[in-house]
């Protein structure tokens, strides 16, 4: 069981992420997927294939941390098990936000395979947790594109486990997964995550 006051805070901080990323062109139509705590053992996420700018709580479901529908005949997300293996690895984790943007997805392509990308002397990299100067390097892991999940969560699991401090992914082709202890803190970071990128972006255009 779970707290239903504490399912409905979570998703309504879903629903209104969900129009905030939409109107941003983020999350383009039923792209993206969105979670968020609700204890130990639960967390809301949005259901497979609805259009993220016009969420509603009949949109939002609960999961168990093995991704499995709690009262529910709904379905979530095929990309569930990325989601909960971050909150089994993170319990200070409360929100986890997936997104398509276009900037994100380009530049995911342009990495060379095996390469991650590298941030570094960008002062809104302070927008992360946990980084307070620009003289650092925030390193984006980008993981190949796949269809199965559950491989694909166990290498997220295996990089983060030794790169605790990282706020990010991406997958190739596909977009961003960040995360942090609010939906506020998850919120600053897709906006500072889609600013970098976009300077990563001009900066590949404009070098000779």
């Amino acid at each position: 069981m779970f707290d239903v006051t504490r399912y409905a805070v979570a998703a309504d901080a879903i629903v209104e992420a969900g129009r905030f990323l939409y109107q941003r062109g983020w999350s383009p139509a039923t792209s993206s997927n969105y979670s968020a705590r609700i204890d130990e053992r639960h967390i809301a996420i949005t259901v497979s294939g609805r259009h993220k700018g016009r969420l509603g709580a009949g949109d939002v479901m609960v999961v168990d941390l093995a991704g499995r529908p709690v009262q529910s005949q709904c379905r979530s997300s095929a990309e569930t098990r990325l989601h909960t293996v971050l909150y089994e690895l993170f319990p200070e984790v409360g929100a986890v936000l997936h997104t398509h943007s276009v900037k994100a997805t380009v530049l995911s392509r342009l990495l060379p395979p095996g390469q991650p990308l590298t941030l570094e002397g960008y002062e809104l990299q302070k927008a992360f947790v946990g980084v307070d100067t620009h003289e650092g390097r925030v390193q984006v892991p980008v993981f190949d594109n796949s269809q199965d999940i559950d491989a694909l969560a166990e290498q997220t699991r295996v990089w983060f486990r030794a790169h605790p401090e990282q706020p990010g992914y991406l997958i190739r082709g596909h977009g961003l997964y960040t995360w942090g202890r609010t939906m506020d803190d998850c919120l600053r970071h897709v906006e500072a995550f889609e600013f970098l990128f976009e300077c990563e972006l001009e900066t590949m255009r404009v070098r000779p």
